[in-house]
C-alpha cells in the first residue's frame, strides 16, 4: 500500500466542499418552511456543513494500494482502497485522480465522503473542476446526521453557487421501507435547485409520496435551506370544524427583522366566512412582548349559536422584561367582544381571563411580586359586574441571611385592594363579598431546629401577624363599611423522632410527629369578606401547618395539637411503601373552622395516605379523610398506575363530600383514567374516559388508533366531552374526530372536526 502527500496550490475551498459536499448544504430538500408546526421536539437536528477554508498549504494525505503518475498527461492516480484526508475531511473511493493540466479532480467507485460534523455522502463517481467551484456527481446518496437520506440521479454544481439535482428524493425514513425498498414517505422532484448564496431551495414538479402513492403535488415549491432559521413564507395549513362549519387555517410567517416577526393565520370557515388571526412578536434587549388579535364578521350570526352582533373578536398582549438581576416586569391582557367568542372558534380554553401588570423581585430566598389585576368571566351564568379588580395585589417573603437566636427569621406581607361593581351574595358557594375591600397583612416568623444525639428533632417556632381590613357593602354586614385591625401572635413546638430499622433487604423509617400550637382566637367581623381563603382541603399535606387556610383573609386561632406518624419502607429493588396517618385536636379558644372542613370539632377527622410500589411498573396510591370513629368517609381518592409490557395506563377514583362554606356546594364522585396498548412495533390503541358517578353520566371519553414508525406518526381519534353550558348539542355533548399526520423533519398536519 502506498502513501504520499501533495499540495493543491490552486485550492481555495476544502476538497470536501466541492460539488459533492455542496449537496450536504442542500439538505433543505428535507425541510420545508413549515417546520414551525413540527411537534417532534427530540428529533435529531440538522447540522449544516462547515464552509471554512482550510489554511493555505495544508497537505492532502493519500493512502492507496497503488499510486501512479503519468508525466506525459500529468495525471496522478491512486487505486485500490483509496483514502484521501484533507484537514478534517476524509474521502474514500476505489480510484482517485488529479489532472494537473485541466485541474480536474476525479473520484470513482464507491465514493464515500465523511465530514467532521458526521454527515456522509455516497456517490458512484464525481468530477471537480479547477478551484473546486464547479463539479458533477453521479448517483448521489447523502446521509445526514438527523437520519435524513437524500438521493439524486446526478448533481451539478456551478461556480455561482447554484447546485442542480436531477430526479431527487428526500426522506427521513431509515428502517421503515416496503418490500420494494421504497420508504414509508418521500418527497420526489424532477429537479431541485439550491442557491447557496440566498440559501433557498427551488423545486420543479414536486410530489409527496406515502407508501409509494402520491398524495400531494405542486408544480413549483421554494423554501429556505436548513441553514436558515427563519424566513418569510407560508407554513403548513391545518383544519378545524365546529359551529362555524369546516375551517382551514393557512398561516403565513413574515420575518420583519432578526428580532421581530408576524404570523398571519386566517381561517376560512364554510359557514361564517373569514376569521382573521394576526400575531406580532418583538424581542428587545431586555425582554419580549407580543400582540395578537382575532376578528370576524359572521356571515350567519343566526346560526347554531346566535349572536347579537356579527362583528366579533378578541385581542391579547403579553410582555416580560428584565429590569436588573433581581427585578422583572411584564403584563398579560385580554379583551373579548363576548363571552363565547374564544370558545366558539376554539381559540382559547380559559373560562376566566386575568389581565394584569406585574413586577417581580427574586433574590436568593427573598421574593416580592406586585400586581394590578382585572378578572373577566367567560362563564355564561356569572355576572361580570361581580368580577373584581385588584389595584394593587402585593405579596412578599424575606428570609434573613444571618441566624437570629440560632434560628431562621423571616418576614411576610400581603396586601390588596379589591373593587367590584356589585356585591356577591351566594352562601351556597361560601361567597359573601362586598363591592370594595382592602386588606394588608404582615408577619414575622422564627423557627429553630434542634437535633438531639438520640435523633430527636425539636423545632420551636413563633409568629407575630397583623391584619388591617377596610370593607364596604359586604352582604349581611351591620353597616355599609367597616375597618378593623387585628394582631395575632402564634407559638408552637414540633417534635419528631425517627426510628430506622433493617429487615433483610428492606429498610424502614418510622417517625412519630407531635405538635402543640397556641394562638388567640380568630377575630371575625361580618363586615370583612373572605376573598381568598374560601377553599380548604384538609389532608396529610397540611396536617402539620400552623395555619391551614389557603389564603390571607382567614387566620387559624386557638390552642390545638397535631399528632401523627409517617412510615417509609424501602426495598432493594426500588420498591417502596410510604404511609401517613394523623389527627388534629382543638384544645382551647374559638375554632376557626365550620362544617365540611373536617377540623370543626374538638378532634378532627382522621387523615391518611399511602403510596405503594412493590413491583416495577405498578403503583398504588390512596388518601382519605374519615370520621374519627370510622363511621363515614368524607373524602377519598385512589390512584392506580400500570406499566406492564405493552400496556400503560392509570385509573383514578375521587369521592368528595360537599362543604358549602368552602366552595363545594355539591357532593362529587368521579372516576377517570387513560390507557395505551402497543399492538405491535408500529400500531397502538389508546383511550380515556371520565365518568360522574354522582350524576350517573359520562363526562368525557376518547378512543384512538396510532401508527408510529421512525419517520412518521399518524393518529385518528374520536372524543366526546360534556359541557352543559357550551356544548354543541342540546344534551351538552360535543363530539370530535381528531386526525394528525406527523412527518419527521417536515412537520405535521392536524384536523379536528366537531359535530
Amino acid at each position: 500500500m502506498g502513501y504520499f502527500r501533495f499540495n493543491l496550490r490552486t485550492l481555495k475551498r476544502p476538497v470536501m466542499q466541492c460539488c459533492i459536499l455542496a449537496m450536504l448544504v442542500a439538505a433543505g430538500v428535507a425541510l420545508p418552511a413549515a417546520t414551525s408546526h413540527a411537534r417532534i421536539a427530540d428529533a435529531p437536528k440538522f447540522v449544516a456543513p462547515e464552509d471554512k477554508p482550510i489554511p493555505k498549504g495544508t497537505r492532502v494525505d493519500v493512502v492507496a494500494d497503488r499510486l501512479t503518475y503519468d508525466q506525459k498527461t500529468e495525471v496522478a492516480t491512486a487505486t485500490g482502497t483509496v483514502q484521501l484526508t484533507y484537514g478534517p475531511y476524509v474521502l474514500t473511493a476505489t480510484m482517485v485522480s488529479y489532472n494537473m493540466k485541466t485541474g480536474v479532480f476525479s473520484a470513482n467507485g464507491s465514493v464515500v465522503l465523511r465530514e467532521p460534523n458526521g454527515n456522509v455522502l455516497q456517490a458512484d463517481s464525481a468530477q471537480l473542476k479547477e478551484n473546486f467551484r464547479e463539479g458533477f456527481a453521479n448517483h448521489v446518496k447523502a446521509l445526514l446526521t438527523n437520519d435524513v437520506t437524500i438521493t439524486a440521479q446526478y448533481a451539478q454544481r456551478y461556480e455561482d453557487g447554484i447546485i442542480v439535482y436531477e430526479k431527487a428524493t428526500y426522506t427521513a425514513c431509515k428502517d421503515c421501507v416496503g418490500k420494494d425498498r421504497s420508504p414509508a414517505w418521500q418527497i420526489v422532484a424532477n429537479q431541485a435547485k439550491h442557491d447557496t448564496q440566498d440559501r433557498t431551495i427551488y423545486y420543479d414538479n414536486a410530489r409527496l409520496e406515502v407508501a409509494g402513492v402520491p398524495v400531494f403535488w405542486t408544480p413549483y415549491l421554494a423554501y429556505p435551506d436548513p441553514t436558515v432559521k427563519r424566513r418569510t413564507g407560508f407554513l403548513l395549513p391545518y383544519f378545524k370544524s365546529g359551529d362555524f362549519g369546516v375551517g382551514v387555517v393557512t398561516p403565513y410567517f413574515w420575518d420583519i427583522a432578526p428580532n421581530m416577526d408576524m404570523t398571519f393565520s386566517p381561517m376560512w370557515a364554510t359557514q361564517q366566512g373569514l376569521l382573521g388571526d394576526v400575531e406580532f412578536r418583538h424581542r428587545l434587549q431586555s425582554g419580549i412582548y407580543t400582540l395578537r388579535g382575532y376578528g370576524i364578521y359572521e356571515l350567519n350570526p343566526d346560526g347554531p349559536k346566535p349572536t347579537e352582533e356579527p362583528w366579533r373578536g378578541a385581542a391579547r398582549t403579553t410582555g416580560s422584561f428584565k429590569i436588573n438581576d433581581t427585578w422583572t416586569w411584564g403584563w398579560d391582557g385580554t379583551t373579548v367582544s363576548d363571552k363565547n367568542f374564544l370558545s366558539d372558534y376554539d381559540l382559547d380554553d380559559r373560562n376566566m381571563l386575568a389581565s394584569y401588570v406585574q413586577a417581580t423581585g427574586l433574590s436568593d430566598r427573598n421574593y416580592t411580586k406586585a400586581q394590578m389585576i382585572h378578572w373577566q368571566t367567560l362563564v355564561q351564568h356569572e355576572e361580570q359586574s361581580q368580577m373584581p379588580s385588584a389595584t394593587p395585589f402585593v405579596t412578599g417573603d424575606y428570609v434573613l441571611g444571618e441566624p437570629v437566636l440560632g434560628g431562621e427569621m423571616s418576614f411576610q406581607f400581603n396586601a390588596y385592594a379589591l373593587e367590584r361593581e356589585q356585591s356577591v351574595d351566594d352562601p351556597e358557594r361560601g361567597l359573601l363579598l362586598g363591592t370594595q375591600q382592602t386588606h394588608a397583612e404582615a408577619s414575622a416568623a422564627w423557627k429553630r431546629q434542634l437535633v438531639q444525639s438520640s435523633g430527636l428533632v425539636v423545632t420551636p417556632f413563633a409568629q407575630l401577624r397583623s391584619d388591617f381590613f377596610f370593607s364596604n357593602d359586604v352582604p349581611d354586614a351591620r353597616g355599609e363599611n367597616d375597618s378593623n385591625f387585628y394582631v395575632t401572635p402564634t407559638a408552637g413546638l414540633d417534635v419528631r423522632m425517627p426510628f430506622v430499622g433493617s429487615h433483610g433487604s428492606f429498610q424502614s423509617i418510622l417517625t412519630p410527629v407531635a405538635q402543640i400550637i397556641a394562638a388567640p382566637s380568630e377575630q371575625i367581623d361580618d363586615a370583612n369578606a373572605n376573598e381568598d381563603a374560601i377553599t380548604l382541603n384538609f389532608d396529610t399535606t397540611n396536617l402539620f401547618l400552623s395555619d391551614r387556610f389557603t389564603g390571607y383573609d382567614r387566620r387559624e386561632g386557638g390552642v390545638r395539637a397535631n399528632a401523627g406518624v409517617n412510615y417509609t419502607l424501602l426495598g432493594a429493588n426500588g420498591g417502596f411503601l410510604r404511609a401517613s396517618l394523623g389527627e388534629s385536636f382543638h384544645i382551647a379558644g374559638e375554632n376557626s373552622f365550620t362544617d365540611g372542613s373536617g377540623l370543626n370539632g374538638t378532634s378532627s377527622n382522621l387523615v391518611g395516605a399511602v403510596a405503594i410500589q412493590m413491583m416495577q411498573g405498578v403503583t398504588l396510591g390512596y388518601q382519605a379523610r374519615v370520621e374519627e370513629d370510622l363511621s363515614r368517609i368524607n373524602t377519598q381518592e385512589a390512584a392506580l398506575g400500570l406499566t406492564l409490557g405493552d400496556f400503560t395506563g392509570s385509573l383514578v377514583y375521587a369521592d368528595v363530600r360537599k362543604a358549602e362554606a368552602y366552595g363545594r356546594p355539591h357532593d362529587g364522585e368521579q372516576i377517570w383514567g387513560e390507557a395505551e396498548y402497543t399492538i405491535n412495533e408500529v400500531w397502538s390503541i389508546f383511550g380515556g374516559l371520565r365518568y360522574d358517578l354522582e350524576e350517573d353520566r359520562l363526562m368525557q371519553d376518547r378512543l384512538g388508533l396510532a401508527y408510529d414508525i421512525d419517520c412518521m406518526r399518524v393518529e385518528m381519534a374520536y372524543a366526546m366531552s360534556r359541557d352543559d353550558e357550551f356544548g354543541v348539542n342540546n344534551d351538552g355533548k360535543e363530539h370530535r374526530v381528531e386526525i394528525g399526520v406527523e412527518l419527521r423533519t417536515i412537520g405535521d398536519i392536524n384536523g379536528e372536526f366537531s359535530f
